[in-house]
């Protein structure tokens, strides 16, 4: 396992754009169909990684905490399949319908999203503003494996509250920290 930090992509940024089939549904979710929204959030997990692991129930929780607010949702793993199977559409489907996620959770067979976004590891976590600029870019909170810290993802959950309310964000923000993306040969 190698342990990986987010890339900090410069705050402000648009967020890219993307067109993913859902494995959960089969249907195309774009970016756009979150326009509208006071909030996108994205996020890069995947179903094999002790980080990602370590805060599902949470990540289902955040998800069903804010079902009905103006928070556009999205879950995307990017890993290579091939050397990771479990990383593969039917075990993402499987992490999602295990856990109850209740947002989309696509894959990006290319990369090409996670390219786009800088994604560095899982979970890596995207938040951006209604004019979908990047308000946000760090961890779901401190908690990591075998730290004995509660998993309650206090950072991110305090940065949506504050996009939601239409204030400002502090620039200081910490890394999220994980595996690294599987990057294709």
């Amino acid at each position: 396992m190698s342990l990986t930090e987010s890339t900090m992509l410069e705050l402000g940024t648009t967020a890219p754009d993307f067109a993913l089939t859902d494995v959960v549904s089969g249907e195309t979710v774009r970016r756009d169909d979150f326009r509208g929204s006071q909030a996108l959030l994205v996020l890069f997990i995947c179903a094999h990684c002790p980080y990602v692991k370590h805060i599902e129930k949470g990540l289902a929780a955040l998800g069903r905490d804010y079902a009905g607010k103006p928070l556009g949702l999205v879950a995307i793993s990017s890993n290579d399949a091939v050397t990771h199977p479990a990383d593969n559409p039917a075990g993402l489907k499987q992490q999602a319908e295990t856990f109850g996620f209740n947002f989309p959770y696509l894959y990006d067979e290319t990369q090409a999203v996670a390219r786009a976004y800088k994604a560095a590891c899982t979970p890596d976590f995207f938040l951006f503003d209604g004019n979908l600029r990047l308000a946000y870019r760090g961890q779901f909170d401190p908690s990591r494996p075998g730290n004995g810290i509660p998993v309650t993802g206090e950072d991110l959950r305090a940065a949506i509250d504050l996009v939601l309310a239409d204030k400002p964000l502090p620039t200081e923000q910490r890394p999220s920290i994980g595996c690294n993306i599987k990057w294709k040969a």
